[in-house]
């Protein structure tokens, strides 16, 4: 969602800024803003891309060393330049960009107001400025630091904040609860940001900041405290991907580029963690909890969007495979049930970013309840990697676009590695698990030849794109593809669409099948493929066009369907790892045929740190 950049070191500052939001842009946002400090304070904001700001700033004189900018996803107040940030105090010294969501400011604006501040926005931010205004005002003499850490102790919600004052121009006070936060170490100089992408141009050496922590960024150094004033010692991390893996590399698109990469993300996402000859997984991230893992009955996976469906799938493979009962649940209802969890459980929390705000929450609640947390994360030194007792990286780079793509397929494999590291543990066969490895082991070769099917899937999308309506329909293992596959033509062409269990097409979806109404069923040949003839024929019975995804040399589709795209053999369990990508291909397709901002969909972010 909303992105921060701040900067203080011995160059101008607004260039620096300025690339960091862009480097910030795929996260969503509707405005942007910055505010720096050169003899005095100034600020830029304006609506719509970082280019308008850019625009704007090229009509003023913004000159210093310091300063902090941000780009905002509307949560209160609407998108307009009087709720973008930075905000300020009354007097125009302090200035403040946020992200997150201050639960109680209504009550601490009205109590603000009496007191005689003028508030010029609507947003729940600006409350955090005026606090820190009010604090200094009624204790002479306290620094940024202490009036900052005063006015947090009387906060209730999430922030990742960083805050400027023309009175202590050497200095940028920043702040995290519950929202992403890293200072990025340079050479004389120091930023910080929400997101390693916006500090990888200028240094790969970055300090995370934990809930709870206050940072004091000066030239001679950075100092963390907590908001009990006791000093925290943090050690540097070194971000281990480079910059050329954020660039589209003669793509059009992230999406598109991301999509082309899952070969390489399957396969380092599986690189040194596979013993075929043993049909063993080998996941360093689990040794210090294997027997701990040995003597779980239970597991329960949560995750948001899609991640949610590659647990999905994993529930599945641990089921059959093994012999492990799991629970998928959504990370966002989580903690607002009464989940029913035993020393016996382990918690699996599944986020390619690592900060999603509800599945920090049920990660928390799991905690409270002092049972294992496992993680899958693709972000290293992110909240959930950190927070959790245990996991496993999913070692992709970075995924730009905002429709997951590459992560999607990567948390499959993941799902199948931990099917061989607790299956073998149990009853899984020493040949099943051999069988399992070798297939995955050959998964980026299968991947590629789905690939090159991209034309043929190019030209089904033009056929198709007008469509107002799409139907998605699997069985099985693919089942929770399906409510992949509708997400994904949602998010980036925006066209209406619903995942199904096919098993659930009689129980009322079938009456909107007709002739416009077209179905994309995934049909592999495996143990539910003839029910999956079945479903086709009866759509085809009531006029409805259907996409076949079928296995290659199975021709009896051909006859039925209206297109055919045909996908490689390989086992039951993995071959959402290869159905998944004409989803994504189509998807994709029909966005550009609709002229949709593929990378930037609208109203989307591409990590939800707020509820």
């Amino acid at each position: 969602m909303c992105g921060i950049i701040g900067y203080i070191g011995k160059q101008e500052a607004v260039p620096i800024l300025l690339e960091g939001l862009r480097r910030l842009e795929y996260r969503g946002y509707d405005s942007a803003g910055l505010a720096v400090l050169g003899k005095k304070v100034k600020c830029a904001k304006a609506v719509g891309k970082v280019k308008a700001l850019e625009d704007k700033i090229k009509r003023q004189k913004l000159s210093g060393f310091l300063g902090i900018a941000h780009t905002r996803w509307a949560t209160h107040g609407a998108p307009g330049e009087k709720n973008a940030h930075p905000h300020s105090d009354c007097r125009g010294n302090l200035w403040l960009a946020h992200n997150g969501i201050i639960e109680n400011y209504q009550k601490l604006k009205k109590s603000l107001q009496a007191k005689g501040h003028k508030f010029k926005s609507e947003t729940d931010t600006e409350v955090l400025v005026h606090l820190i205004e009010e604090e200094q005002s009624k204790r002479g003499g306290l620094t940024l630091e202490e009036a900052t850490r005063r006015a947090l102790k009387k906060v209730i919600g999430t922030y990742g904040l960083a805050v400027i004052s023309a009175k202590e121009p050497q200095k940028i006070v920043v702040a995290r609860q519950s929202s992403p936060l890293l200072i990025g170490v340079g050479e004389n100089e120091y930023l910080v940001a929400s997101d390693a992408c916006a500090v990888i141009t200028r240094t790969n050496q970055v300090i995370y900041l934990d809930d709870g922590e206050i940072g004091v960024i000066e030239p001679s150094g950075v100092k963390i405290i907590n908001l009990d004033k006791e000093p925290i010692k943090k050690s540097n991390h070194i971000i281990d991907w480079d910059l050329s893996r954020a660039q589209k590399d003669g793509f059009d698109h992230f999406t598109l580029k991301e999509i082309f990469e899952q070969p390489q993300a399957i396969a380092n996402s599986l690189r040194g963690r596979l013993i075929s000859e043993d049909g063993l997984a080998k996941l360093g991230g689990l040794q210090d909890v294997e027997e701990k893992l040995r003597d779980i009955e239970r597991l329960v996976v949560v995750g948001c969007g899609t991640a949610y469906y590659s647990g999905l799938i994993g529930e599945y493979m641990l089921e059959e495979y093994a012999g492990v009962p799991t629970e998928v649940e959504y990370a966002s209802e989580f903690r607002y049930r009464k989940p029913v969890l035993d020393k016996t459980s382990a918690l699996l929390c599944v986020s390619q970013s690592g900060e999603t705000a509800d599945s920090l929450a049920a990660l928390q609640e799991a905690r409270r309840k002092g049972i294992l947390t496992l993680g899958f994360v693709n972000a290293v030194g992110s909240t959930i990697a950190r927070v959790t007792d245990a996991g496993v990286y999913n070692h992709i780079g970075p995924e730009i676009g905002v429709a997951s793509t590459k992560a999607f397929s990567s948390q499959i494999c993941l799902f199948a590695l931990l099917t061989l590291f607790l299956g073998r543990q149990r009853n899984l066969s020493l040949v099943m698990g051999q069988r399992i490895a070798r297939e995955l082991q050959n998964m980026p070769v299968l991947v590629k030849k789905v690939l090159r099917q991209d034309k043929v899937i190019q030209k089904i999308a033009r056929k198709y794109f007008k469509a107002k309506d799409f139907f998605f329909l699997g069985r099985k293992y693919n089942f929770p593809l399906a409510l992949e596959g509708a997400l994904k033509l949602k998010e980036i062409s925006y066209i209406h669409a619903e995942g199904y269990g096919a098993g659930e097409m009689k129980h009322g979806p079938i009456a909107m099948i007709d002739k416009n109404f077209p179905t994309l069923a995934i049909a592999p040949k495996d143990s539910v493929y003839e029910k999956m003839a079945a479903n086709i024929e009866e759509i085809k019975a009531r006029g409805g066009p259907v996409i076949a995804l079928t296995t290659e040399r199975n021709n009896a589709l051909n006859k039925l369907a209206d297109d055919v795209i045909f996908l490689p053999k390989t086992l039951e369990m993995l071959t959402p790892i290869l159905a998944v990508v004409p989803l994504q291909l189509l998807a994709y397709h029909c966005a550009i045929l609709k002229n949709r901002d593929v990378d930037k969909p609208r109203n989307l972010a591409k990590s939800v740190t707020v509820e």
